[in-house]
């Protein structure tokens, strides 16, 4: 049993006037978020977060509004002398106001993650089980800002510092 043309028809307009809606639909939301982002202003606080902050928020807080908190060099996962890894994140203020040393930071990212790497790896084995934290701060502090040419950085937070024994 066939169908008839006029049925087909009926089918394929209803297709298209529900693509035209959903294109309506679309176009819509994207006038009304291109009006939203010329309307607010430079400054404002975002509209919604996804996920939590890295950064405890009274450490946020406290730093002030022309403070920011770089967290660029995320979450890194470093292979140990005693075939352990260290799961470990570096977060750091820096002034907000002072673009040519964010930028020197953001094309630093890579060098960040070796200098951390290099100090934890070449750890010798038997001092990794009791990591003294703000001796490893301190010293990648220190290499940190001998490697930075426009600014200095005055503190690291280490977010993560987690040891995963390996197989033995």
């Amino acid at each position: 049993m066939k169908r008839k043309p006029a049925q087909k028809e009926k089918i394929l307009l209803t297709f298209y006037r529900v693509l035209l809606a959903i294109a309506a639909v679309m176009i819509g939301l994207l006038i009304i978020g291109t009006i939203v982002g010329l309307v607010r202003p430079s400054n404002s606080a975002p509209l919604f977060r996804l996920g939590k902050p890295e950064v405890p928020e009274q450490t946020a807080a406290a730093a002030g509004d022309n403070i920011l908190i770089f967290t660029g060099i995320g979450r890194l996962r470093i292979p140990l002398a005693n075939s352990s890894t260290l799961v470990l994140s570096i977060a750091f203020p820096y002034p907000a106001d002072d673009a040519s040393f964010s930028e020197e930071l953001a094309g630093k990212i890579g060098d960040l993650k070796s200098i951390a790497i290099s100090y934890f790896s070449a750890l010798p084995a038997e001092n990794i089980i009791n990591i003294d934290e703000e001796t490893a701060k301190a010293e990648i502090l220190k290499r940190y800002n001998s490697s930075l040419r426009l600014g200095r950085i005055e503190a690291l937070y280490f977010n993560d510092l987690i040891t995963i024994d390996g197989i033995q």
